[in-house]
């Protein structure tokens, strides 16, 4: 019986040397696993960059409770490391019917909503990035850019794949202007309050 809580932690950040070599999004992800530690959760952790087995990455979805991606936005995205394990690991988990048993449409129902096929449900799925955007970027109809949309309206073809397997989707947490002049600091200070907020771990 699964007494102890889990979450997993995923880091896709990719070094540039000389650039963009990781730091910070290494410290948000050690903020998170300090926090949950304090909480009492089993911590398990993928470090996408350094490789990664494709079943045992199954496997960890499969025990967590959490699933907390950290991830810089590249070109508007993550990493393309973070495709490639997506790929590969959901692939297996549909193959295997652990993640989800198809679309949610049967023959027999064919009128089902597309993405309710999902196994994984009571689990919980959220976003910690990092971003050279400024955070009056978003939500506000008259920037250039974004045109009103949200955080979470940017973020959605990463949150559609859990959301597509039965996974809860939390509100993200995002650092934002981090090349030019951004609350960094504060921004780290204030994580452990907001994983605290959406995990209702008080």
């Amino acid at each position: 019986m699964k007494t102890t809580k889990k979450v997993l932690l995923i880091n896709t950040h990719l070094s540039y040397p000389d650039w963009s070599e990781g730091t910070l999004n290494s410290l948000f992800q050690q903020k998170a696993k300090d926090f949950f530690l304090s909480r009492g959760f089993d911590i398990l952790e993928t470090k996408v960059e350094d490789g990664y087995d494709v079943d045992l990455e199954v496997e960890k979805h499969l025990q967590a409770d959490i699933i907390i991606l950290q991830t810089p936005i590249n070109w508007f995205s993550a990493p393309w490391i973070y495709k490639k394990y997506v790929d590969e690991v959901f692939n297996s988990g549909l193959h295997s019917a652990t993640f989800l048993e198809g679309d949610g449409r049967t023959r027999q129902e064919p009128n089902k909503h597309y993405g309710t096929g999902g196994k994984m449900i009571g689990k919980k799925f959220m976003v910690s990035s990092t971003w050279n955007a400024p955070k009056e970027s978003f939500d506000n109809r008259d920037q250039y850019l974004y045109q009103g949309r949200s955080t979470t309206d940017a973020l959605i073809h990463i949150t559609s794949n859990y959301r597509f397997c039965g996974v809860e989707i939390m509100p993200d947490y995002n650092c934002f202007d981090v090349y030019k002049g951004g609350d960094v600091a504060g921004s780290l200070e204030k994580y452990p309050a907001h994983l605290e907020k959406v995990f209702n771990l008080y």
